[in-house]
């Protein structure tokens, strides 16, 4: 079973790396999540964004983004602690930094 559930997560990031720009994502990704998944990812994501570049409190990302504390401390979680680094590739090639 689980290497069913780990073939079934490699197929949706292989699709996913087949998106060829951001109209191609958006279609995907309104065809994939319900609204609401949709706006969840969107919030976490500006969460992150907000923990990067700015020193704000939780209750003041709260109060500009809407989002619970607890997802808030999630994010920064992982952001700072945990070993997967995913939020912090993406923040870096935005950025321009090659990593």
């Amino acid at each position: 079973m689980v290497g069913n559930v780990m073939t079934q997560k490699s197929d949706l990031f292989d699709a996913l790396l087949l998106l060829k720009n951001k109209d191609e994502a958006f279609n995907f990704f309104k065809d994939l999540c319900t609204p609401q998944e949709l706006k969840a990812l969107t919030e976490r994501w500006r969460v992150c964004q907000l923990l990067s570049q700015e020193e704000l409190s939780y209750r003041e990302i709260h109060g500009r983004t809407g989002a619970s504390l607890t997802t808030i401390g999630r994010v920064a979680r992982f952001l700072k602690d945990e070993p997967y680094h995913g939020y912090r590739l993406i923040l870096n090639r935005m950025k321009g930094d090659s990593a």
